[in-house]
């Protein structure tokens, strides 16, 4: 197989599922179920992840991979990354099934953005050229922003869609000058090139303007304070389901965006950026964590919640290379399977109308759904990082770390914010369990759980368990990406698209 197309064999696989679901849709009749659709691109969305793994094979038989001219590289990193997105698309996709059967007409539109967006997350996580991210994170958003208005008959969706496109085309153009003041700095949009000429640059002041910029644009896309403001109005409009895929796989592309350019593109500015992270992180956790105090809608909750996540993540940058990148992907695959399962399982609870929205609607909801329930409760004590979940340890590795590395004020932060959580975990925890129901209260009808979703639900909360126990075998791939991810300084020769000129001869 062509180079070339092996680095980005996973996303050309998504790439061909989305476009054969859009050309299979005008084929069913309206009325019938799109079933088959998502089957398709559950298929896809597998396809893909065993051509990630498959890459994983090559890359520790023989290295990272570089394809199109030195601007996309396969490594550890960047498949462990292939692997965490296709696993949150894949669950998403089986927990869709059902839920859009039905009430809606147009699910295989749905199938397709997931794919598209899923292939723009991948193909950014790969890029080691800043012009390339920046196709990717467009393909991702583009995507992001229709789904999030996907329930076209309320308002609530039309708001959500359009105020993230809004605040997302502002956060783009962040990233954009970012990219451009980069480029003025060095006179390349090349990682590698940009890290060779930063320690020369004749612009340290462009150049730290520059970083600046990459690093607010691409807080935007993680819902980091003070850039969240978009947030919680998009995750209450959102359809639930893809809620969860948003709030997560988004999120880890984004990351690892900023892993690559700090600790490979600048890691001279170290001590300069290393304030705006942890500013950056202290925000996120303060004003998520209060935020979520005062909300009644579990969506809103769960937004706010993933803002101060957001945070205990940053807190992992503060260390050492190896401890932050490492630490930084565990916590990353943690929320993921955490985060995900909490909102499949409200998506189970509240159906496609969402009848149940505020803390008082989940009131007894045990009574009626204890399998359901009692998952909701797990995934919410992991959220809180209650010992033997991924939760537990994720923040564990990220406050570690910043201790070890003298950031001791800003771990015991995260610690009284995580402890400030407790309280509105323990709430919706409560009203599933603890509080008594109200004579007035009506408990919603029994939902049946279908095959697809119950197997959605039981992987994440398998990966949560199983992430609090035994870790190892995340960590052991995550230690391995990290000196592929960070390799010595190296800037990949001019490529030109011309053959060479032929040698000058000489005539007797």
């Amino acid at each position: 197989m062509p180079t070339n197309l092996l680095t980005l064999l996973p996303e050309i696989i998504l790439t061909v599922t989305g476009v054969l679901v859009m050309l299979a849709e005008p084929m069913i009749a309206p009325g019938k179920s799109r079933k088959p659709l998502g089957w398709l691109a559950i298929l896809g969305t597998l396809a893909s992840g065993f051509a990630a793994f498959y890459q994983l094979q090559l890359v520790n038989a023989s290295g990272p991979i570089s394809g199109f001219y030195a601007t996309i590289q396969v490594d550890a990193f960047s498949v462990f990354f292939h692997l965490l997105i296709s696993s949150i698309v894949l669950v998403t996709l089986l927990a869709s099934l059902d839920y859009f059967e039905g009430p809606v007409s147009h699910a295989g539109e749905y199938f397709a953005l997931v794919c598209f967006g899923a292939t723009g997350m991948m193909f950014m996580t790969c890029s080691v050229e800043l012009l390339m991210v920046f196709i990717g994170l467009e393909i991702s958003s583009i995507s992001t922003y229709i789904l999030a208005g996907f329930r076209k008959g309320q308002a609530t969706a039309s708001e959500s869609s359009l105020k993230y496109f809004l605040l997302g085309s502002f956060a783009t153009a962040f990233f954009l000058y970012g990219i451009a003041l980069c480029f003025g700095a060095t006179g390349s949009t090349s990682i590698g090139a940009i890290a060779a000429s930063l320690g020369t640059t004749a612009t340290p002041a462009l150049a730290l303007l520059a970083i600046a910029m990459v690093v607010i644009g691409l807080g935007f896309k993680v819902s980091a304070a003070p850039f969240h403001v978009w947030t919680p109005d998009v995750y209450q409009g959102a359809p639930a389901p893809v809620v969860g895929m948003m709030s997560t796989a988004p999120k880890a592309a984004a990351f690892a965006v900023l892993l690559r350019f700090l600790f490979n593109a600048a890691p001279m500015y170290r001590d300069h950026w290393i304030v705006l992270i942890e500013i950056l992180a202290v925000l996120s956790m303060t004003i998520g964590n209060l935020g979520a105090l005062m909300q009644r809608d579990v969506k809103r909750l769960l937004a706010y919640s993933s803002i101060a996540h957001a945070g205990y993540l940053l807190v992992a940058f503060t260390s050492i290379q190896q401890d932050a990148v490492s630490a930084a992907c565990f916590y990353t695959a943690a929320y993921a399977a955490m985060n995900v399962g909490a909102f499949l399982v409200i998506t189970q609870l509240s159906g496609y109308d969402e009848q149940a929205r505020t803390i008082d609607d989940f009131t007894g909801m045990a009574l009626k759904r204890p399998g359901l329930s009692a998952l909701l409760g797990f995934f919410l004590l992991s959220l809180i990082g209650i010992p033997f979940t991924g939760g537990f340890f994720g923040k564990f590795y990220a406050f570690s770390g910043a201790i070890h590395n003298g950031h001791v004020v800003l771990a015991i932060i995260g610690l009284a914010n995580s402890g400030v959580a407790c309280f509105y975990y323990l709430r919706l925890l409560a009203a599933l369990y603890a509080r008594p129901v109200r004579e007035d209260a009506t408990l919603l009808s029994p939902r049946k759980l279908a095959i697809p979703a119950g197997i959605a639900i039981a992987a994440a909360a398998v990966a949560t368990l199983a992430l609090g126990i035994m870790p190892n075998h995340v960590l052991n791939l995550v230690q391995r990406a990290t000196p592929e991810t960070l390799p010595a300084f190296s800037v990949a020769p001019a490529v030109s698209t011309l053959p060479p000129a032929p040698p000058k001869t000489t005539t007797p």
